[in-house]
Formats: C-alpha cells, sequence, structure tokens
C-alpha cells in the first residue's frame, strides 16, 4: 500500500469547502432530514449516503441530530481520505489532498480510479490535472450549475487559490492602502 501521503488529513478548509457544497438541510422538529440529492440519490447531513456506525438505511423518514451528522462527516471523510491516499501514487501537497477528498467524496472512489484526473495527478501533471476537475459538472448528463462551482473551487483549491467564497473564481488579492508619498521637507526654509 502507498505510504506516502499517510501523513495527510482533510484540513479545515478542505472540510468547509465540502459542508459548503453539500450543506445539511435546515433541522425539522431538532434533527437534520434526509433528502434526494441531484444525483438521485437519497442523503443526509453532510452529504452522507450510509449511517454513522452502520446503523440503518437511509430513507424518507430518516432523521438525525446535529451530532449523528457529525459522526456520519467524520467517518466519511475517514473512509474518503483512505481512497485517496490508496490511489495516488505521488506526493501531494495538503490542499491538493483536501481537492481529492472533496472530489472523492462527491463522486466516488471508483470514478476517481477510472478519470483521468488521477492519471496526470499521478502522473505529476498537477497543471492538467487541475483542469481535470472542470469536466465533473454533471449529473444525469446534465450540467448544473452546482456542481460546475463546486468543481472550479475543487481546482482552485488544488492549486492553492484562495476562493473563500466558493463562487468557483479566484479571490482578488487585497491591495494594502495607498498613501501619498511623505514629502521631501526642506529644512532651508
Amino acid at each position: 500500500m502507498n505510504k506516502m501521503n499517510d501523513h495527510l488529513k482533510l484540513s479545515p478548509a478542505g472540510a468547509r469547502l465540502i459542508q459548503h457544497f453539500e450543506g445539511c438541510l435546515q433541522p425539522h422538529e431538532g434533527k437534520y432530514k434526509s433528502y434526494v440529492c441531484p444525483a438521485g440519490v437519497r442523503t443526509i447531513g453532510w452529504g452522507s449516503t450510509g449511517p454513522p456506525h452502520g446503523k440503518h438505511k437511509i430513507n424518507a423518514d430518516t432523521r438525525w441530530t446535529a451530532e449523528e451528522c457529525h459522526a456520519a462527516f467524520m467517518a466519511d471523510m475517514a473512509t474518503f481520505e483512505r481512497e485517496v491516499r490508496r490511489l495516488v501514487t505521488v506526493a501531494l501537497l495538503p490542499w491538493q489532498f483536501d481537492s481529492l477528498v472533496s472530489f472523492t467524496y462527491n463522486v466516488g472512489s471508483g470514478n476517481l480510479a477510472k478519470s483521468t484526473l488521477l492519471k496526470k495527478v499521478n502522473a505529476r501533471d498537477f497543471a492538467g490535472a487541475a483542469q481535470e476537475f472542470h469536466k465533473w459538472n454533471k449529473a444525469g448528463g446534465k450540467t448544473l450549475a452546482g456542481l460546475t462551482r463546486r468543481r472550479a473551487s475543487e481546482s482552485l483549491l488544488f492549486q492553492n487559490t484562495p476562493d473563500e467564497n466558493y463562487d468557483g473564481k479566484p479571490d482578488k488579492p487585497v491591495k494594502p492602502p495607498s498613501h501619498p508619498m511623505p514629502q521631501a521637507v526642506d529644512e532651508a526654509d
């Protein structure tokens, strides 16, 4: 088994990106209810398609507490971190790892395994890999605006480019305030 990325874990920045795009539904009577995602999969919490600790299958009546949503998210992330570590054969930087975990959580490890994205990562063609994210913006054969933004944000994260509002566009650099240059004082006066 590949060990070179064993030290990597999903960072808070990577978790925020995933949670932004997965978004828990508002609670119903203090619990979060399941929903069908755009790909037609029964989902709950932060995009979980399986229950925490293998308790029950998710159905239309499934309700979880915030603690159950968090536990499932952490368990899901551990699973997808392992999958990225297993499939990637080159050393990754933390932000590259985060973006690949987000991508894999959304499309599945089987899709990552057969993707050109993974081939380019493993060939160390990181610039080419960053462009591959954009090709994965469809569900049910339809281009979805949310997936288009998510893939753009994942690509930016992969390149360590800030996108704090997750609009899929690089954040504009903050310019320091411009101050007039102090005028030289003529000491002859």
